[in-house]
C-alpha cells in the first residue's frame, strides 16, 4: 500500500470516533429486520476457504479496465451509500400492515403479485408523501433512478422488494418495473431466468452494508452486493442475466478480499466491513459502476470515514471465488428401481 494511502488511513483513524452525523429517521425506516435467510443461504455462506476461479486474474483485469495502452489501470472500491439521498432505505412493518396492489410495467411476467394467497405489497402510506422511504429519497419515488423499495414483514418473515418504484398520483396506484417476494426462512431461488428487484434475480436487502451491523459489537455474517460496468450471463446463485459483454464477469460471481490484507490500520467499524469481505465476499448483483458496494441510506453514516477507507482498496486486493462454488449438488439419479406390477 503506497505512502499516500497510508496517510489517508491515518486521517481515517482520526475520524473514526463517530460514524454518527445525524439522528435516524422514522422508526419504521431502517428498523431491526431480524435474520435475513437461513445461515445456509448463499448470502450467509463462508467462502474464506473456497478455491480461486481459474479465470480470476482475467476477471480482475477486466474490472480494472486494463488495456495494452493502459496496463496498470485500477478500479478502487467505493461505498455506494451514505446519508440521504445515497444508498437504499428499508422499511420494517408488522404483519398487520395492509397490502396494496402494485402494477408491474416492465417485467410483469417475472414479478410476484404478492405473497402466496395474499396479493399486494405492505407499503406504508407515508412512502407516498415522505422522503427516504424509497431509494433516491424522493417522496413517492419520483421518475428517475433505480428507486428500490425494500419492505420487511417482521412477523411473517417475508421480504418485499420492488425496482423503479413510483406512486402514480394520476391513477392513484403504485407502479414498479419489477418486484419479488422472498420467504426469509427459505433458501428457494427465483425461477431460472427470472429477475427480481435486482438484475441478478437475487434479494437486495441481505446484501447491503447496514449501519446497525457496522456499529454493533458482533461480526457481519453475510456477503455484500457489488456492481461492475457490464456483465456476461449469470452463474449460481443468480437466476437472471443482464448482459453478454465478452470477458465481463457473470452476475452471481463472488469477489473475496484477500486474506493477507492488513486491516489493522482501519477503524474497528470499517474492519468489520472488510472482514466480511474476506469471509463472505462481494456478489456481483447488477450493472453499474465498477467496484461500487451497496449499503443502506442512513443519516448516521459518515462518508468522511467510509470514502477514504474504501478507496484505499482496489480490485487487485480481491480474488474471484470459483464460479458457482457452494451450490448444493444436484440429487443423484435414482438407481436399482424395481417396477412392481399392479
Amino acid at each position: 500500500m503506497g505512502d499516500v494511502w497510508k496517510g489517508t488511513l491515518a486521517a481515517v483513524v482520526v475520524l473514526c470516533g463517530a460514524f454518527i452525523s445525524a439522528q435516524p429517521g422514522p422508526p419504521e425506516v431502517n428498523g431491526a429486520p431480524g435474520q435475513l435467510f437461513p445461515s445456509s443461504n448463499w448470502w450467509n455462506l463462508d467462502v474464506s476457504r473456497a478455491p480461486v476461479d481459474p479465470q480470476s486474474a482475467a476477471f480482475i483485469a477486466w474490472i480494472s479496465n486494463r488495456t495494452a495502452t493502459n496496463p496498470t489501470a485500477v478500479r478502487r472500491l467505493h461505498p455506494d451509500f451514505g446519508p440521504p439521498p445515497y444508498g437504499m432505505p428499508y422499511v420494517v412493518v408488522s404483519g398487520s400492515q395492509p397490502r396494496v396492489p402494485v402494477v408491474f410495467v416492465d417485467y410483469g411476467d417475472e414479478s410476484d403479485p404478492g405473497a402466496p394467497g395474499e396479493p399486494g405489497y405492505p407499503i406504508p402510506d407515508h412512502a407516498r408523501t415522505l422522503p427516504n422511504y424509497i431509494e433516491g429519497g424522493v417522496p413517492g419515488g419520483g421518475d428517475t433512478g433505480d428507486r428500490h423499495l425494500l419492505v420487511v414483514d417482521r412477523d411473517r418473515r417475508l421480504l418485499f422488494e420492488t425496482w423503479a418504484t413510483r406512486w402514480n398520483a394520476t391513477l392513484s396506484r403504485w407502479e414498479a418495473g419489477s418486484g419479488a417476494v422472498f420467504d426469509l426462512t427459505s433458501n428457494a431461488r427465483r425461477p431460472e431466468g427470472w429477475t427480481s428487484a435486482d438484475a441478478a434475480g437475487l434479494a437486495v436487502l441481505p446484501g447491503l452494508v447496514r449501519y446497525d451491523e457496522v456499529s454493533g459489537d458482533g461480526e457481519i455474517a453475510h456477503a455484500f452486493r457489488v456492481t461492475v460496468r457490464a456483465t456476461n450471463g449469470h452463474v449460481w446463485p443468480a437466476s437472471h442475466s443482464a448482459g453478454s459483454r465478452a470477458g465481463a464477469p457473470p452476475l452471481g460471481m463472488r469477489l473475496r478480499l484477500k486474506a493477507d490484507t492488513d486491516l489493522s490500520p482501519y477503524p474497528l467499524a470499517v474492519q468489520r466491513i472488510f472482514r466480511a469481505m474476506q469471509r463472505y465476499g462481494l456478489i456481483v448483483a447488477d450493472n453499474g459502476s465498477d467496484m461500487y458496494v451497496q449499503g443502506t441510506m442512513d443519516a448516521r453514516w459518515n462518508n468522511d470515514v467510509l470514502n477514504p477507507a474504501f478507496r484505499s482498496l482496489t480490485a487487485d486486493d480481491f480474488d474471484v471465488v470459483e464460479l458457482g462454488w457452494g451450490r448444493e449438488p444436484a440429487p443423484a439419479a435414482p438407481r436399482n428401481l424395481r417396477f412392481v406390477p399392479d
